[in-house]
């Protein structure tokens, strides 16, 4: 009897140890976090390019157009909540939660590898276009961090439409929202609650930006 306690106990910590050796440095999507510099409650947004020209992280602007910090930190850690060293930039990447942010190949991972604390981030601007006003997802190896619902940040880019360059079919879609007032949030570069002069001069710039 004494002997069967023995024998299961010993088989139950082999099965624990065992699970416990199998999520050992596999990226945990719950265990690992990502959060914003920013503390406020509004939602950013940044302004991307597709040859990554837009605005760095920590120059995002908020409704009323107040440059805040939107860099995130990301901390990749396993299943025992272990951090992991060394986790490749590449297989860290963002999305928007509508797929209105359009990344270039690439153009969404990881500033870096991550550290010996596990941490990496997103602080230098995006090789990007399109435009989204949904949560953005923090994805590793391809599924989003269960640890949040997302981050509040946004994006707009004077690549309107999407398609990794800056033409002249985005010129038509500014043309569209600056006379009839449609869709203002996609052509509201600078964030100042208007479709103006000032945003003319940032779809300007960004003519002929192409993905790499």
């Amino acid at each position: 009897m004494v002997l069967r306690k023995l024998m299961g106990l010993f088989v139950c910590a082999l099965v624990i140890g065992a699970a416990s050796f199998a999520t050992a440095g596999v990226p945990d999507l719950e265990e690992s976090t990502a959060s914003l510099a920013y503390g406020g409650t509004e939602a950013l947004t940044l302004f991307v390019l597709p040859n990554g020209a837009g605005s760095a992280f920590a120059a995002a602007k908020t409704p009323t157009g107040v440059t805040e910090d939107a860099t995130i930190t990301l901390i990749v850690r396993d299943g025992n909540g272990v951090v992991i060293a060394g986790f490749p930039a590449e297989d860290s990447w963002l999305e928007s939660a509508d797929a209105g942010m359009v990344p270039c190949t690439g153009g969404s991972t990881s500033d870096q590898d991550t550290n010996v604390n596990g941490v990496t981030g997103w602080a230098t601007a995006l090789a990007a276009g399109g435009n989204s006003e949904d949560v953005c997802l923090v994805k590793i190896s391809g599924d989003a961090l269960t640890s949040n619902g997302g981050l509040a940040l946004n994006f707009n880019s004077a690549d309107m439409n999407g398609d990794g360059l800056v033409n002249l079919a985005d010129i038509g879609a500014f043309s569209t929202a600056y006379y009839s007032g449609l869709n203002p949030f996609a052509a509201d570069f600078q964030r100042n609650g208007a479709v103006d002069l000032g945003d003319i001069g940032l779809l300007a710039q960004g003519q002929g930006a192409a993905c790499p």
